[in-house]
């Protein structure tokens, strides 16, 4: 517990260290480039800002399996001029001579940096769906009969019984598969399999018939039916 303590402290601290480090370098850029005063700190709030939106909305997306290129985009757009203002201020730059063209940068900066959250903010969010395999309930594991738990028929010495004439009987007339009670549309015969499939597919168990039906949305009475096209 203590070393799991340690270990968050010291990363917070790093992380502290490195956000004040950043959000100065931040307002010196901003500042040389002729926007002074307050508007000189709330740059490096809105950078940092944008930064972290970006992240959790990609993060987010990733999660319930949605593309996240847009989040990742601006992701990357905020790093770079979090990154870019560190370099900068690390004496390549001349901060009492700024390029005309930084300083269009940085005054563009307010206009992109709500663009971008504007958009972030807005995107809807839709939770992940779970797959069929995981939402069949646990009823519908039937479990196989496993043929190495079967015991071994035991094998004993008897004396050869006497041959015996034994009538020849005729062979037991094959019985014919009983049709469902109701036929179902070939639809819900293609579902049906398919989730019988994919649960076998997970659990390496057959779906239970009566489980694959309630997932249909049938009543019970169907049961027969679908256990016909399993």
């Amino acid at each position: 517990m203590r070393a799991q303590l340690a270990r968050v402290d010291a990363v917070i601290v790093q992380a502290v260290i490195a956000g004040a480090l950043s959000f100065s370098h931040l307002h010196d850029l901003a500042d040389a480039a002729g926007q002074g005063g307050w508007k000189a700190w709330a740059y490096p709030v809105s950078v940092d800002l944008l930064l972290v939106a970006a992240w959790r909305r990609m993060r987010e997306q990733q999660r319930a399996g949605q593309a996240a290129g847009g989040a990742r985009l601006w992701f990357l757009i905020a790093l770079a001029a979090s990154l870019g203002a560190n370099v900068a201020t690390a004496g390549l730059l001349d901060l009492d001579d700024v390029p005309a063209s930084l300083r269009v940068v940085v005054a563009g900066w307010p206009a992109v940096a709500f663009f971008g959250g504007t958009l972030l903010a807005h995107t809807p969010r839709t939770p992940a769906r779970p797959t069929d395999a995981e939402t069949l309930p646990a009823s519908a594991a039937v479990e196989e009969p496993q043929r190495d738990a079967l015991p071994a028929p035991s094998i004993e010495s008897k004396p050869a019984p006497e041959p015996a004439v034994e009538p020849i009987a005729a062979p037991a007339p094959t019985p014919t598969p009983i049709a469902p009670a109701v036929s179902l549309p070939p639809a819900l015969i293609d579902r049906a399999q398919a989730l019988a499939k994919q649960h076998r597919a997970a659990t390496g168990l057959v779906a239970d018939p009566d489980a694959v039906r309630a997932r249909l949305g049938l009543p019970p009475s169907m049961t027969t039916a679908v256990a016909a096209h399993l």
